[in-house]
């Protein structure tokens, strides 16, 4: 029992690292892009999102799966203890990266003309800026291999600084090079009399060096944990008197059946942004909304409520991502006690952070609009209190994707993913023709998909697994934590906007009092134990401070 423990607070410790790792590199990602965007403008904008359009679509299908395969593979031998396996498995998933990123590579590099082409893209000059783009998806796919291996072993930890490092370079390099090579692009312009796009258009390659740059940094540390923990593994591997044998061929299958059902939930979800983007204009132009309202909604929607909402969402990835090889060992040993109480602490975790998070946004939603983007405009910020809900619905979604891929469902999230997208079609056009909503039926139909996924994934995962959440401490506490926070937030943004008329510092004001505020209310409405409390990064501090101030009482040991 007291192993299964360890494994347990193992799990959350690793899930919590990655979490914190996911929130610092989202919260870098936003802020360089401010002054970004202030180098490179509209136009340079314009050929830094086309360029990564192409390059994302490419990343998805060649290198976005394999850290999850390569982990759930290597946690699956782990249990078995079988190491010889594992090196092979690392092996044969750097030749599967080499093969899939290289090959995607050379096709965007050469392929670059072609896509922003007038055939495809129609925005010429972001070929530039893609060229710089293709060598990071082999890049991706090799780092995506080593973290792999080590999440599989059960540590985060590399995975999460190898994030914070390649996000912090890629702010420096991006802003650096964007000014740089921007009076470069000027000066090319004046010789071709077009000086304004050549420079928007080397201005947004600079942008998309940082990317190159990071990621290559993202390896080279990678590599270097690799070079340090090799020695062990080796005595590891030489330990191992398994008898198992396993051919490079038959890991390359079991990769590939394991790569592809994640690449076909992914492929579904971006297909929904893809389908929401035709049918949220075709629809709107026929019902005869200005064209630059729809374009400017549009440009809210993903420019700044995504990206808002995205933050709090990496919690519930980061947890996915810890799931699944902890779910997986656990599944593969027959551990049923181990594997249900795993499925209910991630769920908790996740719920403890997405719940106060949605009730922050919504009561927030204009100042903080007008905090990061300067925006006041109200329909921005009641489309973030719209689709704060979907925070939660999201962050579900994600975390049992990952969940029932942890215990070999592979192709579950695949089917609901696919059940989902149908709906969330069909209610889009509903909510535009019947109630004529414009922008606000993408971000119901958004909500819309991630609760219908919630409640597929959800009555599959207790059909297999068995675990049933404690609605009490799950839902409810937190809940009513957040409640108090929202409306203790909400009562000190009022009291400092009358005193200082200043929406940055009262929102700012407003957000540092919430967080102390909820986390004595989820304490005292015993949302959360000491034992998961001690789970966490620095938990036995947390303890000990909690204890002082009578917040948390004396556990009765059993």
């Amino acid at each position: 029992m007291e192993q299964g423990e360890n494994k347990k607070t193992g799990f959350l410790v690793q899930g919590t690292i990655l979490a914190v790792a996911s929130i610092i590199s989202r919260i870098i990602g936003l802020l360089y892009r401010l002054p970004l965007t202030g180098i490179i403008g509209k136009r340079g904008n314009n050929y830094y999102g086309t360029a990564f359009e192409v390059y994302s679509i490419m990343l998805i299908i060649s290198a976005y799966s394999i850290p999850l395969a390569v982990s759930k593979l290597v946690a699956a031998k782990k249990a078995r203890g079988e190491m010889k396996i594992i090196d092979k498995i690392l092996k044969g998933s750097l030749l599967f990266a080499a093969i899939s990123g290289g090959g995607a590579t050379l096709i965007v590099f050469f392929g670059a003309d072609f896509f922003t082409g007038d055939m495809m893209l129609r925005t010429p000059l972001a070929s530039i800026a893609l060229r710089v783009l293709a060598p990071v998806i082999l890049i991706v796919a090799v780092v995506g291999v080593l973290r792999g291996f080590f999440q599989g072993l059960g540590s985060m930890m590399p995975s999460a600084i190898s994030q914070i490092i390649e996000q912090i370079i890629n702010a420096v390099v991006s802003v650096a090079a964007a000014y740089f090579l921007f009076s470069r692009g000027k000066i090319i312009g004046a010789i071709l009399n077009n000086p304004d796009e050549y420079a928007a258009a080397y201005g947004a390659a600079g942008g998309t060096l940082g990317t190159a740059i990071g990621a290559l940094s993202a390896l080279l540390f990678m590599a270097f944990i690799y070079l340090t923990f090799s020695r062990s593994f080796k005595r590891k591997i030489r330990r191992d008197k398994s008898t198992t044998e396993e051919s490079y061929g038959s890991i390359l299958k079991v990769l590939v059946l394991t790569i592809v059902p994640v690449l076909l939930s992914t492929t579904l979800y971006n297909i929904s942004a893809i389908i929401d983007t035709g049918l949220f204009k075709q629809i709107a132009n026929i019902q005869g909304y200005d064209q630059i309202a729809i374009d400017e909604w549009w440009g809210v929607f993903t420019g700044q409520y995504r990206v808002i909402i995205n933050v709090p969402v990496s919690i519930a990835s980061a947890m996915a991502a810890s799931s699944v090889p902890a779910l997986t060992e656990a599944f593969h040993l027959g551990d049923h006690d181990l594997m249900k109480s795993q499925i209910d602490s991630a769920t908790r975790l996740v719920m403890i952070i997405a719940i106060p998070c949605m009730v922050g946004l919504a009561v927030l939603a204009g100042p903080i609009m007008q905090l990061l983007f300067g925006d006041t405009d109200p329909v921005s910020g009641y489309m973030l209190l719209v689709g704060s809900i979907s925070v939660v619905f999201y962050s579900l979604s994600t975390l049992s994707n990952g969940l029932l891929q942890g215990i070999d469902k592979m192709r579950l999230p695949v089917i609901h993913a696919a059940i989902a997208l149908v709906a969330q079609a069909v209610f889009l056009v509903l909510c535009m023709f019947v109630f004529r909503l414009n922008i606000f039926a993408v971000v119901l139909a958004n909500a819309f998909y991630a609760l219908l996924m919630c409640v597929l994934n959800g009555l599959s995962l207790y059909k297999y697994s068995k675990v049933r959440s404690d609605i009490q401490k799950t839902y409810i506490r937190p809940a009513l934590a957040s409640l108090i926070m929202g409306v203790v937030t909400f009562g000190v943004f009022q009291l400092t906007m009358l005193a200082s008329h200043r929406n940055s510092v009262s929102c700012i004001v407003a957000i540092v009092i919430a967080i102390p505020v909820y986390f004595v209310a989820i304490l005292l409405l015993g949302g959360i134990s000491e034992k998961e409390i001690r789970a966490f990064p620095k938990g036995d501090a947390i303890v000990g401070l909690t204890k002082r101030l009578h917040l948390l009482k004396e556990e009765t040991k059993q």
